[in-house]
């Protein structure tokens, strides 16, 4: 043992003996007292509303993702039906803008070229004979003229029968469709909003945890914000310790501590997270001996096995440096 630690060592036993604090069986004292604090979740709804459910009950160990309770949600039910409608409602608009006309539609328009088609022969026909008999003199220029614009207005009107079946075939203009893309985009933002909305009002546990508390009971009236379950997960339990200022050189962040506590397993360990910057002259409560006996704890209990299950909040703790074990702790 280096000259430091066996200094610190003697400093904490004669300042235990001082104060009358514990020493273990191996005559170590503990390096710290106090005690162990929970940091619990308080799961609210953001809605006001009556409790239609509540999935869990005091004391009981919930798994991740598992339902807690469920405010009134006929209303917001409602909200996502109807948007969720407006979407498919955009959806089949923009899938309509990006098609062509129908095929009834489609077949009147090649129905009319054909009728251009045949309008056109008959006129082209014309036209030649016109020609050959103005040629001959048995026919007078006013007809060739008059054939010749039969001519030129069945073309026409085939060109245009062929425009039409080709826009028949075309969706709608690019800035249509965007328009349509854009309403179907705000369309699904605001479904996804009500779907979210929905399931605010049916919280599940954000991990596994220990349910601590229940604050309504179904049929009553629940303030917006207002937490209805309180959980504990294993990993939010922290000790809260209160190292004397001469043993407080030899505590550092990171470093390992020997954990004992009143009918705890042996074995158990720690690791310090933080240290204050700050002096206090007495802890909130002074958790020596004489003052554990008259601590009192309400306790509800049912039979499942202990395994794994963190230290009750409020649980008065000793700590020790890990290197430093008291007798009877465990490896």
């Amino acid at each position: 043992m280096s000259g430091f630690l066996g200094s610190l060592l003697d400093g904490l036993a004669a300042i235990a003996l001082a104060v009358g604090l514990p020493i273990a069986a191996g005559g170590t004292p503990p390096l710290a007292h106090g005690y162990v604090e929970g940091e619990y979740l308080r799961i609210a709804a953001p809605s006001a509303g009556m409790l239609e459910s509540l999935s869990v009950a005091r004391g009981a160990q919930v798994a991740a993702g598992a339902p807690l309770f469920a405010i009134d949600r006929a209303t917001a039910r409602a909200e996502r039906d109807r948007l969720a409608a407006a979407l498919a409602q955009a959806r089949a608009q923009r899938a309509d803008l990006a098609t062509g006309k129908r095929v009834q539609e489609v077949a009147v328009l090649t129905a009319q070229r054909a009728r251009a088609e045949a309008a056109l022969r008959y006129s082209t026909a014309e036209l030649a004979r016109q020609q050959e008999l103005v040629a001959r003199k048995v026919s007078s220029p006013d007809k060739l003229d008059q054939a010749r614009a039969a001519f030129d207005r069945d073309r026409g009107q085939l060109a245009e029968a062929d425009a039409q079946l080709a826009v028949a075939a075309l969706p709608a203009r690019p800035e249509q469709l965007r328009a349509a893309d854009e309403t179907v985009t705000q369309a699904e933002a605001a479904l996804a909003q009500a779907e979210r909305r929905l399931a605010d009002l049916a919280p599940v546990a954000p991990a596994a945890a220990l349910v601590e508390d229940t604050l309504y009971n179904p049929g009553e009236w629940v303030p917006a914000g207002s937490p209805v379950v309180s959980l504990l997960p294993p990993e939010r339990v922290k000790l809260v310790l209160f190292v004397p200022e001469t043993a407080l050189a030899g505590v550092v962040p990171g470093g390992a501590l020997s954990v004992r506590c009143d009918g705890c397993p042996p074995g158990l360990s720690a690791r310090v997270t933080r240290i204050a910057s700050q002096a206090e002259y007495t802890p909130p409560v002074i958790y020596s001996v004489g003052s554990r006996e008259k601590l009192v704890f309400r306790m509800e209990a049912r039979m499942e096995t202990a395994s794994g299950r963190p230290l009750n909040p409020g649980l008065p703790v000793d700590v020790w440096l890990a290197d430093v074990r008291p007798a009877g702790t465990g490896q």
